[in-house]
């Protein structure tokens, strides 16, 4: 009889024994599942992070090539299209002096040398080459115009351009020779002779509209 109790007694203890040496097992592979997660996971952020700086790298060996690229190719033409330029004020110039009124004769040299024009021009921006001639009213840009005279205008507003004296052109972005223009004075406009909103009366005298 004491036997079979000493018995029933052992035997919980032993049992309790075992599940511990279980978990203490379970919970030691587990921590060895994480580590080795953790190593891969980190393996593979390292790697994500280097295949990043690889593509930028190329990527920005690609817009350098790009850049030089360009660069050649403007340089090679540069001094060419300079020489052009003088043929093409000349085609200008003679389109410009050309009589309105020409009989059938003329006409037909005109529309020749118009047909010139056309052609040269675009031979010019076929190669990046662009003409630059700003209209009435355009605003002044330093880096394509270059400002010959100031003066007063009722038609454009100060700062901008009022007449292109003599065209210019810009190479891939690069100014190879600046528009030459005439700029409107500062408080020019269709109000820029009179600053102060007068207006003519009936009789022809000046009143202050904003009285």
């Amino acid at each position: 009889m004491t036997d079979t109790t000493n018995s029933d007694a052992t035997e919980p203890s032993a049992l309790d024994e075992a599940l511990a040496h279980a978990e203490a097992a379970l919970d030691g592979q587990g921590s060895d599942d994480l580590s080795t997660v953790d190593a891969l996971i980190a393996e593979r952020d390292q790697w994500k992070d280097r295949a990043m700086r690889a593509a930028a790298d190329a990527d920005n060996t690609r817009r350098r090539a790009e850049t030089q690229m360009n660069d050649a190719r403007a340089y090679a033409i540069q001094r060419f299209a300079k020489d052009l330029l003088g043929v093409a004020d000349n085609l200008e110039r003679a389109l410009q002096a050309a009589p309105k009124d020409a009989d059938s004769q003329a006409a037909g040299l005109i529309t020749g040398l118009e047909l010139t024009q056309k052609s040269l021009l675009q031979a010019f921006e076929a190669n990046g080459l662009k003409r630059v001639a700003p209209g009435l009213g355009e605003a002044f840009d330093p880096h394509l115009h270059q400002a010959m005279m100031e003066q007063p205008s009722t038609e454009a507003p100060g700062g901008t351009v009022i007449q292109t004296m003599q065209a210019g052109y810009e190479l891939f972005g690069r100014t190879v020779r600046p528009a030459m223009v005439v700029v409107a004075a500062k408080g020019s406009g269709p109000q820029g002779h009179n600053p102060y909103g007068a207006a003519a009366s009936a009789s022809g005298a000046a009143f202050d509209g904003k009285a």
